[in-house]
């Protein structure tokens, strides 16, 4: 099951990399292409923060803004969990200034070549040194116990058939004290078993999410406290406007008189790792 799930993931998600497909169809729809900085605006991303990033380092794969929401502080060591392009990576890099470091993690080795040659971009552009990518998995990142002050992520944990793992992994490489501020998809309600079925809709950050309490309970299993589950108002409808194709495809699978925004929402999540 995990192989099929990762495998559809890296295969759309190459896609999107190379320009051929927006998260859930053509790059005109969904969240990338020409959408993306109409997206980025509707999860709270301002236009001074976009106009930092290097040409492609938006693709429009967001739920929120987590870096905007984490108080990073100079010198600190960030880490963003399925970095995609870079988006977070670079804003959380300048926050951080030349004495820290923001890392990316992604599993798709597309996204990240493509961060990779928008990092040249960013030093050119800021004049900062402070950002790596890696290729790996987020249920086996691969950086030391107790590296990171902060862990970011954006509408990734979703896609990962081990959430679980995944929140044992953040806590483990986490200094003592340590923060999580994580934007991700959680539900309301069970999804009906079509759109749990549909490969537009895993992609799409919808058919892999889980039940806000299942979450908490992970982040508690964990080790993590503070925990903290906010909704974030106005994300699923930037995300999935009426003439997206997943919300066109949700419209025709979801009982009648329902709405996205009666299964699905946009938290950010954020908790501490115990001193």
């Amino acid at each position: 099951m995990s192989t099929t799930v990762h495998e559809s993931v890296q295969e759309a998600y190459a896609s999107i990399a190379k320009g051929s497909m927006g998260c859930c169809g053509p790059q005109s729809s969904c969240c990338g292409g020409s959408r993306a900085e109409e997206v980025a605006l509707g999860l709270g991303y301002s236009d001074a923060e976009l106009a930092t990033l290097p040409e492609g380092a938006n693709l429009g794969l967001s739920c929120g803004n987590p870096t905007g929401m984490a108080e990073l502080k100079p010198g600190e060591v960030v880490l963003d969990l399925g970095s995609g392009a870079g988006l977070d990576v670079f804003l959380a890099a300048q926050r951080v200034g030349a004495a820290g470091k923001a890392i990316g993690v992604d599993m798709t080795r597309e996204m990240v070549a493509k961060a990779r040659g928008n990092g040249a971009a960013f030093r050119t552009r800021t004049g900062l040194d402070n950002v790596e990518f890696h290729h790996g998995q987020i249920e086996a990142i691969p950086l030391p116990e107790a590296s990171v002050d902060v862990v970011i992520s954006n509408c990734v944990l979703n896609l990962s058939p081990d959430q679980a793992t995944v929140w044992k992994e953040i806590a483990r490489v986490l200094k003592p004290g340590g923060r999580v501020s994580i934007s991700d998809m959680a539900l309301l309600r069970p999804l009906p078993e079509a759109v749990l079925k549909s490969a537009r809709a895993l992609v799409g950050c919808v058919s892999g999410a889980l039940p806000v309490a299942d979450i908490r309970r992970m982040m508690t299993e964990a080790g993590l406290v503070e925990v903290l589950l906010t909704p974030k108002d106005g994300a699923i409808e930037a995300m999935l406007p009426s003439d997206d194709p997943l919300a066109q495809q949700l419209a025709d699978q979801l009982p009648a008189g329902t709405t996205p925004l009666d299964f699905i929402v946009s938290l950010l999540i954020t908790a501490r790792k115990p001193d």
